[in-house]
């Protein structure tokens, strides 16, 4: 291997996300020698971009509530989420036994490292609550994990993309690595390759494998989630389970030009800290105007603004879809692929309270359409009328005033006119591809197999691009699979076929 590879390592991780830093810091805490390549320049991967909450059972935040909960009533309880899609009999049931039997102690080991949560919150149809919200932002998980990667030692690479695999026969051996200097190195791997390079929501050509042509068409929310590993794991031989499940299209408000001040806190223990310790004890009206800074960033607008009457407009101020059928495939048709989403003043009222919200974290608030006034202004208009309103979204006013008045002569039923000043506007918004879910089809090892069910000697994937059928319906499961697959895949590679059980491991320490 020495001799066809620049440099090697014993364990190589692609993707620098959650699942990636999670597999380095379990490989390198076994005393092996780990490198990983993220092709961005940065950390993060889809993992910066979530809302952050990891959902588990027997926690020390459920058991400070009073809370009595078990692995195996969570085991139970997912598959309520997956029946409400009518996805059950695609489930991988192995999977999601790891999952939920792991993830106490996913939850305790990120505590160890420094991550702070808030909870735990109620989400129907879980029976208790198990929802675990980070503080202050799903940043926290990077900078923590990344800091204990380094203090173990993991040598970490940015702006290196992994474009092929290396294998001597059947055996994975390593990969090649193009750089953003145009140069390619040969990194060679004596125990294995992790795959944790996510999904495919802005993979067209893999997308199309699995969908229809309109789906395959509607953007990814994160860029650079361009399937590479589940592209490998195809030309090794493997195969993607589940590649036609995905979260979305789903309307979302674009991000705002800069950061909001709620992302630039430092995530470090003593802030989280003090955060929670203000969200159990201060006055929520005092909390509110700080959580909406947060709730009204990223997140989907309800649907319920359609059923209300709200209608989607183009940027040249046309109706161009049923709003109440769909309209989540018809934006990305449009010019600059965006909407707005016009109002009047009655919907508009209607909007400003309880239960009519525009946007919502889950445990943790909602946000009306004050809440968008005062925190996105980038995205809130408002004028006395359609004409000026028009001009400041830098549409034609004919275009918008014959929209209205054609909507407004031929209304869907039970719905008012849009008639009352003044008239507000919410966009541009666009339809984005949350995550998909079709991942490399895996063993509980997290090996790689191929198509008659054999690993792929030397490749293992986790994270989306390991996911192997396990669905992950209802916030804070994809995260929580994020953390558990990549800590027992790099397990798995530093032990190779040794039992690998806690116990076990307690036992390996303790005699090491």
């Amino acid at each position: 291997m020495s001799s066809q590879s620049d440099e090697t390592f014993d364990v190589v991780v692609v993707g620098g996300g959650g699942s990636g830093l999670a597999a380095a810091v379990e490989a390198a805490r076994f005393g092996r020698k780990v490198v990983l390549l993220e092709k961005n320049p940065t950390l993060g991967g889809t993992t910066i971009r979530s809302v952050g909450s990891v959902t588990s059972t027997c926690t020390p935040l459920q058991w400070d509530k009073g809370i009595h909960d078990y692995p195996q009533a969570h085991f139970e309880d997912m598959a309520l989420f997956a029946d409400d899609r009518g996805f059950a009999e695609k489930d991988n049931l192995e999977l999601r036994r790891v999952l939920v039997e792991h993830s106490p102690d996913m939850v305790q080991w990120l505590m160890d490292m420094g991550v702070v949560f808030f909870g735990a919150m109620p989400e129907p149809p879980h029976r208790l609550p198990r929802m675990h919200n980070v503080l202050p932002h799903a940043r926290s998980y990077l900078y923590h994990l990344e800091k204990r990667a380094r203090q173990l030692g993991v040598g970490i690479r940015v702006g290196a993309r992994v474009v092929k695999l290396m294998r001597d026969d059947a055996t994975i051996t390593g990969v090649e690595v193009s750089t953003d200097h145009g140069s390619t190195r040969r990194i060679g791997a004596k125990l294995g390759v992790i795959l944790a390079t996510g999904d495919y929501s802005s993979a067209k050509e893999i997308k199309g494998q699995f969908m229809s042509a309109d789906l395959a068409d509607v953007e990814g929310i994160n860029p650079t989630s361009t399937g590479d590993g589940q592209r490998m794991v195809q030309e090794a031989g493997g195969d993607i389970v589940n590649g036609e499940i995905m979260l979305g299209p789903e309307i979302r408000f674009v991000a705002p030009p800069s950061k909001k001040f709620i992302e630039l806190i430092p995530p470090i223990k003593p802030i989280a800290l003090a955060m929670r310790w203000a969200m159990n004890y201060l006055p929520s009206s005092l909390l509110r105007p700080f959580l909406m800074m947060f709730v009204t960033t990223n997140l989907a607008p309800s649907l319920n603004l359609f059923k209300k009457g709200a209608v989607l407009v183009n940027k040249v101020g046309k109706r161009f879809v049923d709003e109440r059928n769909g309209p989540q495939l018809a934006i990305p048709r449009q010019p600059g692929r965006i909407a707005y989403v016009l109002m009047d003043h009655k919907i508009a009222a209607e909007f400003s309270a309880w239960p009519n919200f525009i946007s919502t974290a889950p445990g943790v608030a909602y946000a009306y359409l004050a809440d968008y006034r005062r925190n996105r202004k980038d995205v809130f208009f408002e004028a006395e009328t359609l004409a000026e309103l028009a001009k400041k979204l830098a549409m034609p006013a004919d275009a918008l005033e014959k929209t209205v008045a054609e909507y407004n002569s031929n209304l869907p039923a039970g719905l008012a006119p849009i008639d009352r000043a003044p008239y507000c506007a919410l966009g541009p918004a666009k339809s984005w591809i949350v995550f998909t879910d079709g991942g490399a089809r895996i063993n509980s090892k997290f090996q790689v197999v191929d198509g008659s069910g054999q690993p792929i000697r030397g490749l293992y994937a986790a994270g989306s691009a390991g996911q192997g059928g396990v669905l992950l319906e209802g916030h804070g499961h994809h995260l929580g699979w994020a953390f558990v697959s990549g800590r027992l895949a790099g397990r798995s590679v530093a032990l190779g076929s040794a039992e690998w059980t806690e116990a076990a491991l307690a036992k390996r320490r303790a005699t090491a």
